[in-house]
C-alpha cells in the first residue's frame, strides 16, 4: 500500500566543515512532520527547519541514509546530493582497530554502542562521577539517572563501552577508587577532539567563529606545526629537510649534522609527534634528547625552534650531570612568576597557581646520563599524570633551552580559539571493555574507494 502523501521535502546534504556530518534541510508545509522524526533520531536543529547529523563514529552517511529510507516510506520526498551519496557508498575501516576480528557490520554495532552511551552522557541522562587514565585509555564510572544503575566505562569516542555495572553510586566509586587510585580525578574527563568536532558541528551554520582569546603561552592553540616546521626551515638556511617514502614523518638536519628534528604529522593528540636530538659528533651517540607531544602549544613550540636557530643548542659537549645550581637557574623565571616549588623525594616540582601546568625534574634520573628515564616533564591540562600536552627531556638538556621554556611558560602568551557560543564540555572521555585492552588514541580513519 501506497504511504499518503505529505508535503515536506528533505534535502540532505554533506557539512559544509564539518568531515562526516550531514546537514537536513526541510521546506513544505508540512515540514514539521519530518522534523519530530529526525529530533527524535538525535539530529540536533540548528536553525529554522535546518538540522544536522554528529556523530562521534564518523558514521553520519550511514544513518542519514537510514533516515532516508524512513522518510520515504512515510511518503516523504528526500533528496540525497551527489556529494553525501558520494560518502554513503563509500567504503572505508579504521586502521590499527583493536578488535580486528570484526567485521563491518559488528564494527558499526560496537560504534553504535559507544554512540548511544555518548548520547546518554550528553543528554544528562547518564551522570559521570570521576574518571581516570589507565595506563591505555579513559575509563570513568557513572549512575543512569533514570534507573539508578551504576556503569563502569572504558575507552573513548566509538570504542568506549560498559565493562562492568554496579547496584549503587557508592559501590561503583569505591571499585574504581581502589583499581585506579591517585589517578582518579572527579567529574567527566575533557573533550576528546573527536566530541569537541562533533559538538561544534552541531552549532549553528551562521554562528560566525569565535573570535580567538589571548592566553597564557601553556594553554594555547597547538597551531598548525606543519607550518611552524616549514617557516622555520626556510627562515634557516642552515637546516635541510627530507620526507620518509610514506609521507608521514619529515627529518630536519642541521649543517653541523649534530642537531636533528623528527617530525611524525599525523600522530594521535596525546602521544610524541616531535623529537629533537642532538649529538656530540656527526657518529656519536646522542647527548640529550626532546620529545613533544601534537598538542604542543604553538607559542611553546616556537619557543624550543627559537633556542635551535640561535644556535645554544649546538652546545653538545657532555658536561656532566645537571646540578643544583643549574637547576635554579633553568627555573628562576617559574619562581618569579609566583610558581609553587615543592619536593618530594626525588622529585621537584613547580606549579602554576591556578594548577593547570608545571615542571617536574626528576633528580634520580638526572644522576644517570645513560638511563631512559626522563629528567625534566613540561606539562599542561587536568594534571601531570593526564595533561593535555607534555614535553620531555633527556639528562643534559640544555640549561638556556629550559630557562627559555620556564620563561614562555611563566610569562608568554598565545592565543586560543572558544567553543561555538552554546557548546559545552559535558562530553567526557568514559572507558571500556575488559578484552582487548583499548589503545589510549583513536585509530586513525583511512577511507578506500
Amino acid at each position: 500500500m501506497t504511504p499518503p502523501s505529505i508535503d515536506a521535502h528533505v534535502r540532505l546534504d554533506t557539512h559544509p566543515t564539518h568531515p562526516s556530518a550531514v546537514i537536513a534541510t526541510l521546506t513544505g508545509t508540512q515540514a514539521h512532520i519530518p522534523h519530530v522524526g529526525l529530533e527524535a533520531a538525535d539530529w540536533h536543529v540548528v536553525a529554522k527547519n535546518t538540522l544536522v547529523l554528529a556523530r562521534i563514529d564518523h558514521e553520519e552517511p550511514y544513518w542519514a541514509e537510514d533516515a532516508a529510507r524512513e522518510l520515504i516510506a512515510e511518503g516523504i520526498a528526500v533528496e540525497i546530493t551527489p556529494r553525501l551519496r558520494e560518502a554513503i557508498d563509500e567504503e572505508w575501516t579504521w586502521a590499527d582497530y583493536p578488535m580486528p576480528w570484526c567485521t563491518r557490520t559488528e564494527i558499526r554495532e560496537v560504534s553504535a554502542e559507544a554512540q548511544k552511551i555518548f548520547d546518554d552522557i550528553r543528554h544528562g541522562h547518564l551522570l559521570i562521577h570521576a574518571h581516570a587514565h589507565d595506563g591505555h585509555t579513559t575509563v570513568a564510572v557513572g549512575t543512569y539517572l533514570n534507573t539508578g544503575k551504576s556503569v563502569y566505562l572504558h575507552g573513548q569516542d566509538h570504542l568506549r563501552q560498559v565493562a562492568d555495572t554496579f547496584d549503587s553510586p557508592a559501590q561503583a566509586l569505591v571499585s574504581f577508587e581502589r583499581v585506579h587510585g591517585d589517578t582518579v580525578r572527579p567529574g567527566p574527563a575533557p573533550m576528546t577532539d573527536t566530541e569537541r568536532a562533533a559538538a561544534e558541528a552541531r552549532t549553528s551554520l551562521i554562528t560566525p567563529p569565535a573570535e580567538p582569546e589571548t592566553v597564557p603561552a601553556y594553554a594555547a592553540d597547538p597551531g598548525n606545526h606543519d607550518d611552524l616546521l616549514d617557516e622555520f626551515l626556510d627562515a634557516h638556511g642552515d637546516w635541510s629537510k627530507w620526507r620518509t617514502w610514506s609521507d608521514d614523518t619529515t627529518h630536519a638536519i642541521h649543517e653541523s649534522q649534530t642537531l636533528r628534528i623528527e617530525r611524525i604529522h599525523d600522530a594521535p593528540a596525546h602521544e610524541t609527534a616531535w623529537t629533537i636530538a642532538a649529538y656530540e659528533t656527526p657518529v656519536s651517540d646522542r647527548t640529550w634528547h626532546l620529545t613533544a607531544t601534537s598538542t604542543t602549544p604553538a607559542p611553546v613550540l616556537q619557543e624550543l625552534l627559537h633556542h635551535l636557530a640561535d644556535g645554544d643548542g649546538l652546545d653538545t659537549a657532555v658536561s656532566g650531570a645537571m646540578d643544583e645550581k643549574s637547576v635554579t637557574a633553568a627555573t628562576k623565571p617559574l619562581l618569579e612568576a609566583g610558581w609553587t616549588h615543592t619536593v618530594d623525594g626525588r622529585w621537584i616540582r613547580w606549579t602554576n597557581p591556578s594548577k593547570d601546568a608545571g615542571v617536574l625534574f626528576d633528580a634520580f634520573a638526572a644522576q644517570k646520563p645513560n638511563s631512559a628515564l626522563t629528567t625534566w616533564t613540561i606539562w599542561a591540562g587536568p594534571s601531570v599524570d593526564h595533561p593535555t600536552w607534555a614535553l620531555h627531556t633527556s639528562p643534559h638538556a640544555p640549561a638556556s633551552m629550559l630557562a627559555g621554556l620556564a620563561t614562555e611558560l611563566a610569562h608568554g602568551t598565545g592565543t586560543r580559539r572558544p567553543l561555538h557560543p552554546g557548546t559545552t564540555q559535558r562530553c567526557t572521555r568514559t572507558p571500556v571493555a575488559t578484552t582487548p585492552p583499548v589503545r589510549s588514541s583513536l585509530p586513525v580513519q583511512t577511507r578506500k574507494r
